[in-house]
């Protein structure tokens, strides 16, 4: 099975194409750049240097959020009109999800996250069983103030993933059991979101497949609002 991966869903930016469990190539790029204008030309480059035409791939795998709401909208829409349009497969995986895969062996409690803004931030809690990382659990929009006792009280090492661990630092680090990931850790691959999807069912309705936001635009919000009053 050959797969291509999309993954736009906040600041990195990565495509993958794996045949199987063979990586055959993988770009990436961990700075604010305009996905917009960078994927498409990304996917079209990484499928000339691994040899294959849209055609030979049989799956599309796609980072469904949480995250920013450009990227995934960018993403989330490009991996729906290939699928349609070349009649394949498509795959929805948690962005937090992917980050996860990065603490595979940690004897503990696995916690990616990313910065919401607000004192919120898109979590979820995950641990490494059977040879898997399995979820614990599911992701949502947390304020850190009410995520802190949470981890607290699970009496066991969490292992805190993000590339938004800069701005949280300091408050994690009053947790007594905090374990920081290193650099390459806080970044999700898209070689490994085409793994799990591998692993996942294809989504029903291509059509009908939506991004996990987790929350109103702030736009949406704001007009929600003014209704009520």
């Amino acid at each position: 099975m050959n797969i291509l991966a999309i993954d736009s869903s906040n600041l990195v930016m990565g495509v993958a194409v794996v045949s199987e469990s063979r990586v055959l190539g993988e770009l990436m790029t961990n700075v604010k750049k305009n996905h917009s204008v960078r994927l498409m030309p990304a996917i079209a480059q990484l499928m000339k240097d691994v040899g294959l035409t849209p055609g030979d791939l049989d799956r599309i795998a796609v980072a469904k959020g949480p995250g920013s709401y450009t990227g995934l909208r960018i993403g989330v829409s490009t991996a729906k009109t290939m699928a349609w349009t070349l009649r394949k497969e498509l795959v929805g995986v948690s962005s937090l999800e992917v980050v996860a895969q990065n603490g595979r062996y940690f004897d503990g409690y696995i916690a990616p996250f990313f910065d919401a803004r607000r004192g919120q931030v898109f979590s979820g809690l995950y641990t490494y069983r059977d040879g898997k990382i399995v979820t614990v659990t599911h992701d949502r929009l947390v304020l850190m103030k009410n995520w802190l006792p949470e981890l607290a009280s699970l009496g066991k090492p969490v292992l805190f993933l993000s590339n938004d661990l800069a701005k949280w630092r300091e408050d994690l680090s009053a947790l007594p059991k905090a374990v920081f990931g290193g650099g390459p850790q806080h970044i999700p691959r898209a070689s490994e979101l085409a793994r799990l999807g591998r692993e996942k069912d294809p989504v029903p309705d291509v059509h009908h497949f939506l991004p996990t936001y987790l929350r109103l635009a702030e736009a949406e919000a704001k007009w929600l609002a003014r209704q009520e009053q």
